[in-house]
């Protein structure tokens, strides 16, 4: 395989999940359904927690800041591959599969990062909770999300100028339903070994450090769950940080399993469907966990249908 010199001519075949054309309508009204739910999950969440007096804390305006990345996050990868599912041109230009794939970076970084500012805030408001509105202060909340999406803009600039030095060999096809780091990577004839492993490395290290900051503050947050007394004062103060424990726990772990999954297989399209978990189902699960297991956000959710069904109770009455 040769390089091609003029990348922006160059085209790269995305053959997706699978090639079995009887599958493409079952997977497209699949993956559609998936991505309304999303929307919509996430959506509520959004609007629940900015239009809500109750759901004002800290915790409430990180939730909403990782339901927005969400649904970037989802909206960068599942309509190309809608779209794909329905068309038999599979193909995408190089400039727009690059900025897929920074995107893509981009929003699944950005989610870590949102999750370790909310594994700090369960980690004061547990561990102190005295100081929780001192140290949480609306400055500072809205300081290391700014600080968060700066920090995570630099990085995929770096790694969009790395990405301009590699040259693409002519045969460019991708065993995935989006442009993902490693498959691009893998297409590059370029002999740029330092580069090439700085892309890698890059994410991988943020992801960790990030991962270590919230295993810390869980370390931490159990230490002073430990030295409560009573099991009732254990139970509430651990409520408080189930949801989020949860959603952390499937985002690693998913994220985890199908980067071993890359390892130990050699089928890519197996990689590619194991990436939907954490590409497609996490961000449409954590709206429903956050739902379920948090009381704040299931009274709000009463009250704002308390309040559709007055409301058209009320309309009702007065339409004759």
């Amino acid at each position: 395989m040769e390089p091609k010199n003029d990348t922006q001519m160059l085209q790269f075949l995305l053959l997706g999940i699978s090639e079995d054309p009887r599958l493409q309508p079952v997977l497209f009204g699949l993956f559609l359904a998936m991505y309304l739910v999303t929307m919509l999950g996430n959506l509520l969440i959004i609007m629940i927690t900015i239009s809500d007096s109750h759901l004002s804390a800290p915790m409430y305006f990180f939730l909403s800041n990782l339901s927005f990345v969400d649904i970037c996050f989802t909206s960068t990868t599942v309509p190309k591959m809608l779209v794909n599912l329905q068309s038999q041109y599979k193909h995408v230009m190089y400039k727009d599969c690059i900025t897929q794939m920074l995107s893509f970076i981009f929003f699944s970084v950005l989610d870590i990062f949102l999750l370790t500012i909310m594994a700090y805030d369960r980690y004061v408001a547990i561990c102190h909770p005295l100081h929780y509105t001192v140290i949480m202060n609306p400055r500072l909340c809205v300081l290391m999300v700014l600080v968060s999406w700066i920090a995570n803009a630099l990085h995929v600039s770096s790694e969009g100028f790395m990405v301009l030095q590699l040259s693409f060999c002519t045969e460019l096809k991708i065993y995935h339903f989006f442009c993902e780091l490693n498959q691009v990577l893998q297409l590059t004839c370029s002999e740029n070994f330092v580069t090439v492993l700085a892309m890698y490395l890059l994410p991988v290290l943020m992801a960790a450090g990030s991962f270590i900051a919230i295993l810390y503050s869980y370390y931490k947050i159990i230490s002073c769950i430990h030295a409560i007394s009573s099991a009732q004062g254990k139970y509430k103060a651990f409520s408080t940080c189930a949801s989020h424990l949860s959603v952390v726990s499937l985002f690693y772990c998913t994220g985890i399993g199908v980067y071993l999954s890359s390892i130990v297989t050699e089928n890519s399209q197996s990689t590619a469907r194991a990436s939907v978990l954490y590409s497609v189902v996490t961000p449409m699960l954590n709206p429903f966990i956050y739902c379920l297991r948090n009381k704040d956000i299931k009274s709000a959710l009463k009250r704002v249908f308390e309040i559709e069904t007055k409301l058209h109770l009320l309309g009702l009455k007065k339409s004759p």
